[in-house]
């Protein structure tokens, strides 16, 4: 019989015996043998008589059988009546003599039990074929699914029981059937051990006991089969090792140990089985190494390992198997190189080493194995070049190597040689495989550009680049045949665009580009992509907002922009129709406004980040309806309100941040809130729970009984406490005033010129030492030009901004004066001054190494984070100079200048006239005066690039932006593409070296991008200062060739 391996089955026993029906049938036999006796001579007589009751005994036992099988069983039996088995009974053949030799039923969909088949009364059976039937085991225990009985067919040569549902275990009386040639019980249910006494069966030839649930070890009997030419014992759960007696099997072909639990190593023994044509033991837990006596095997043609814990080299040995066809030994721990007497495998087809811990380079013998269609070296430790010989296999249509002679292997549709140490290029030659369809090199080590010959492969499906260190663009036309459908290009070097000619891949449904330096705007940048399900393209420079097309994308379920992608505008309404979207990133962007409330509609969502972007207003109580989320970030925003009572249906939910916002009230009562960290909670309005680190919530009537009692204690004590004070502090103020008056001006001797320090937008700034001793510095307003308004309006905007923040960053009121004649403040005095004049003197800028420098851009960033997002309401500088940050005796930075300050109220339209310093003000502000703290942000942006440039950038801006905003300016592009780093930096001081350097890049690229020219993509001051204190990363080129256009974002 063939090797087949179709699946099991399962039933319920059932047992029927219908004695009545045999005592109708049996009488007649009786009577007429009587009859047929009384009128023969003696001996012929006895002779016929024996013969006739053998026939009815026979008979007697096939019917009872077929009685206890189904009725329909039975009704496919209908030949089987009479009293002679050999007279047309289907299935059913005799001897000479007219007794049963061979019942051969298989493939008869036939349903029952064999527990009623009394083998006592076949005595002469040879043939016993049931197999592919749904005969199953009996009940009561105590009865074997195979019967005991069975042991009485001492004649049977071959017994046929596979493909059915048998449950129970084998009879050790098996092992009497010593005549046995074909014993095949595979692919039923049996169970517990092979029994020992199948060492008896020493005229099998075949042995099939493959696919069953058989347990424990093989015995050492089966080494007694010497005349067993084929053992499987495949796809079952023995364990334990192979027996050493396997060796004794000396006319075995083929040996099926596969897909067990056996253990331990492979025996020598089995380089005896020189008759051995196919051997698998693949899928198992064998370890060691493989036995060098395995080159005995010279018939083999197939040899499986693969899926075992193998350890060791592979034996040279292996060369000499020269028969071969197929030589799978992945899967294993197999180390040192592949040895060069692989290469006399000439009748090779298929070759496997993947997956194992092999060095070295390739063997050039490889290119022996012309017949070789399928090659697979993937996930080892190779190293080194590919040698030209691969060029041979011109059968080759999967592979995994580059060699430059690739290009003769025109008939290859698969190249695969992911997940090794490959180095060196890609050859512009593998542009000549015009029919590939799958071309796989991730995870290697392979650099440089993609060569533009590979635009050629117009019938791309999947493209794999991800994990390399692959430089230069993206190939520009890969689209140009629309086949791709599959692209990844994660984790290299790619700088430059993305291709436009993606727009043409129709077919895509998966594309990743994250971590790398791509840029430009993406928002019209792709197509529509109706079979999209994944795309990430986050860690890289690119900025734009969403496009509209994506909202066509209907079975995309993993969007990812983050980090510092800086897309902007408003979170679009149309992700609410990616019904299958399962995950949804938007995190460490700008987008601005509120949440939509079409989120909710994405009943798919299992995981939402939202966080660091500045989105502001209520949570939607739609994304209560998303009932199978676990993971929710709406951290480090601005949104307001309470946490919608919906949440509380939540109950997939596992994982929530909240924190940094202006959220308020109770949290909702389901465990991921509960059992959140206090971190998930802290910085915001007035959050309420029974959480550690928040306050008990208090009942709505207790609350406005306490809220009306407080207020009436409150207005009754202030009320006659204001009195009091106001008096009080009038006369002592007023006392107090005209002596720190008259002292101010007593020191400063009138505010004579020679204690001028500076001079700011609003007013002059002198030194002055008061009595007690302390040193401080007064600015006094300028007189009013156009009103009194003007003035009295600056002097008002200064104190009330500097009354209300409180940082280490931001320059220390001590005081006040307002008077008919002056008008004055009285600051913390700045030693070093302002961070202009010190760049300006060549002395005192040498001392201003990069150190220092960093963490100026680093003090100013925190200042304006702190007004813009910790200040209620918050304030924007709107005068942001070099002139407006002094210096310490430290080097600190300290913001000042506040006279032009703005507070930004809710419920305002913050229009204002235009105020500032030319050179460092939004370019926004010539068409629009409205008050933003993007402004800020993009006067900080100069500030920084002043700092590490050590004058006022101007003409370095102006130059980046015109070779973004014209292709036409190709001089000017060219001159910006042209300019390195360090040509541009300080030059008075030495260049930044090691974790330095890094940052110095990092502080440029991120000044770049505060002066986007769009407001709505610059980032937000929060999201600066919080870029400057992490770890900034690993260069990926040698500081000295950066040039400032990789660092610009458009």
């Amino acid at each position: 019989m063939a090797l087949q391996y179709p699946s099991s089955y399962s039933s319920i026993p059932r047992l029927i015996i219908i004695l009545c029906f045999f005592i109708i049938q049996y009488f007649p036999f009786y009577s007429s043998s009587s009859s047929s006796h009384a009128s023969s001579p003696s001996t012929s007589a006895h002779s016929s008589s024996s013969l006739t009751i053998e026939q009815e005994k026979e008979a007697l036992a096939l019917l009872t059988w077929k009685s206890s099988l189904h009725i329909q069983s039975q009704s496919f039996l209908s030949s089987w009546f009479g009293a002679s088995p050999c007279n047309q009974w289907f299935g059913v053949t005799c001897h000479q003599s007219r007794s049963v030799s061979s019942l051969n039923l298989h493939s008869c969909g036939l349903r029952g039990t064999l527990h009623n088949l009394n083998f006592l009364l076949l005595p002469n059976l040879l043939t016993l074929d049931l197999h592919s039937n749904s005969f199953y085991g009996t009940i009561p225990i105590n009865i074997r699914s195979i019967p005991p009985t069975i042991g009485n067919l001492r004649n049977l040569t071959t017994l046929y029981l596979d493909e059915n549902k048998l449950s129970g275990s084998i009879p050790h009386e098996i092992g009497s059937l010593r005549s046995l040639n074909d014993l095949e019980l595979s692919t039923n249910n049996l169970s517990g051990p092979i029994p020992p006494s199948i060492g008896n069966l020493r005229n099998l030839t075949t042995l099939y006991l493959y696919e069953n649930k058989l347990s424990g070890s093989i015995p050492h009997e089966i080494g007694s089969l010497r005349s067993l030419n084929d053992l499987a014992l495949s796809t079952n759960n023995l364990s334990g090792p192979i027996p050493p007696s396997i060796g004794n099997l000396r006319n075995l072909t083929v040996l099926y140990l596969h897909t067990n639990k056996l253990s331990g190593s492979i025996p020598h023994e089995i380089g005896s089985l020189r008759s051995l044509n196919d051997l698998e033991l693949s899928t198992n837990n064998l370890s060691g190494p493989i036995p060098p006596s395995i080159g005995n095997l010279r018939n083999l043609t197939t040899l499986y390992l693969y899926k075992n814990k193998l350890s060791g080299s592979i034996p040279h040995e292996i060369g000499s198997l020269k028969s071969l066809n197929n030589l799978e030994l992945s899967n294993n721990n197999l180390s040192g190189p592949i040895p060069p007497s692989i290469g006399n495998l000439r009748n090779l087809t298929i070759l496997y080493l993947h997956e194992n811990k092999l060095s070295g380079s390739i063997p050039h013998e490889i290119g022996s194995l012309r017949s070789l269609n399928d090659l697979a070296l993937s996930t080892n430790n190779l190293s080194g070049p590919i040698p030209p010989s691969i060029g041979n296999l011109r059968n080759l249509t999967a592979f995994g190597p580059i060699p430059p002679s690739i290009g003769n292997l025109r008939n290859l549709d698969t190249l695969c040689f992911d997940d090794n140490k490959l180095s060196g290029s890609i050859p512009q030659e593998i542009g000549l495989l015009s029919n590939v369809t799958i071309l796989q090199l991730h995870y290697n080590q392979l650099s440089g550009p993609i060569p533009r010959e590979m635009d050629n492969l117009i019938h791309l499906k999947s493209l794999q680049l991800g994990e390399n260190n692959f430089t230069g663009h993206l190939p520009r036309q890969m689209c140009l045949g629309g086949a791709l459908e599959n692209f990844s290009a994660t984790g290299n070097h790619f700088t430059g665009p993305i291709p436009m000619s993606l727009r043409n891949c129709t077919s895509l449904f998966r594309v990743r580009l994250e971590r790398n330096q791509l840029e430009g705007n993406i928002t019209e940048v792709f197509g529509v992509y109706p079979n999209l399900n994944f795309m990430d393209l986050s860690s890289n420079n690119l900025y734009g907002e969403l496009s509209q097309k994506w909202g066509t994308m209907s079975q995309l379920n993993k969007p990812e922009h983050s980090p510092q992608q800086f897309v902007c505008g408003s979170i679009p309404k149309w992700l609410g129709v990616l019904s299958k979207l399962s995950f949804l990133n938007l995190s460490k962007n700008e987008f601005v406004e509120s949440i939509p409330d079409e989120i909710g509609n994405l009943h798919s969502l299992q995981s939402l980040d939202l966080s660091q972007n500045m989105l502001s207003g209520k949570i939607p109580q739609e994304l209560g309806e998303l009932q199978r989320l676990e993971a929710l970030n709406l951290s480090h925003n601005e949104l307001s309100g309470s946490i919608p009572s919906t949440f509380a249906d939540m109950l997939s939910l596992t994982s929530v941040d909240i924190s940094s916002n202006q959220l308020e009230g109770p949290l909702p009562d389901i465990k991921a809130f509960q059992e959140a960290p206090f971190e998930a909670f802290i910085n915001n309005n007035g959050l309420c729970g029974n959480v550690t680190v928040l306050k008990p919530c208090i009942p709505l009537t207790q609350k406005k009984n306490n809220r009306f009692m407080m207020i009436m204690i409150i207005s009754s004590t202030s009320f006659l406490l204001c009195i009091f004070m106001g008096i009080s502090f009038t006369l002592y103020w007023r006392a107090r005033n005209r002596k720190g008056k008259s002292n101010i001006i007593e020191v400063t001797e009138d505010f004579n010129s020679k204690y001028c320090i500076g001079s700011g937008g609003q007013g002059t700034v002198y030194k002055a030492e008061l009595p007690t001793g302390r040193v401080v510095a007064v600015k006094k307003l300028h007189p009013p030009q156009d009103g009194e308004m003007s003035n009295l309006k600056a002097f008002t905007s200064e104190i009330r901004a500097l009354t209300e923040i409180r940082h280490r960053n931001i320059v220390k009121l001590y005081g006040y004066c307002s008077h008919a004649r002056h008008s004055f403040l009285v600051y913390k005095l700045m030693e070093k001054g302002s961070l202009r004049n010190i760049l300006s003197n060549e002395e005192e800028a040498i001392g201003l190494d990069w150190s220092r420098r960093l963490n100026i851009v680093k003090g100013v960033a925190e200042a304006l984070s702190y007004m813009h997002h910790d200040c209620s309401p918050p304030i924007i500088h709107r005068d942001i100079s070099s002139n407006n940050v002094l210096l310490d005796s430290e080097y600190e930075a300290h913001v000042s200048d506040f006279g032009t300050a703005r507070l930004l109220k809710p419920d305002s339209s913050n229009w204002t006239s235009f105020v500032g310093t030319f050179g460092y003000s939004a370019p926004e502000l010539a068409y629009t005066t409205q008050v933003n703290n993007k402004t800020d942000v993009y006067s900080f942006g100069v500030v920084a690039l002043e700092v590490v440039i050590g004058r006022h950038p101007g003409d370095l801006i102006l130059s980046l932006i015109s070779s973004s905003g014209s292709a036409s300016s190709s001089s000017v592009t060219a001159v910006a593409d042209s300019l390195l780093l360090k040509d541009v930096i300080d030059q008075r001081i030495s260049p930044p070296t090691d974790q330095i350097s890094e940052e110095v890049v990092f502080a440029v690229k991120l000044a770049y991008a505060c002066q986007h020219v769009n407001p709505q993509c610059r980032p937000t001051m929060r999201q600066v200062s919080q870029a400057l204190s992490i770890k900034k990363p690993a260069l990926q080129k040698p500081f000295p060739i950066i040039t400032l256009r990789e660092l610009f974002q458009g």
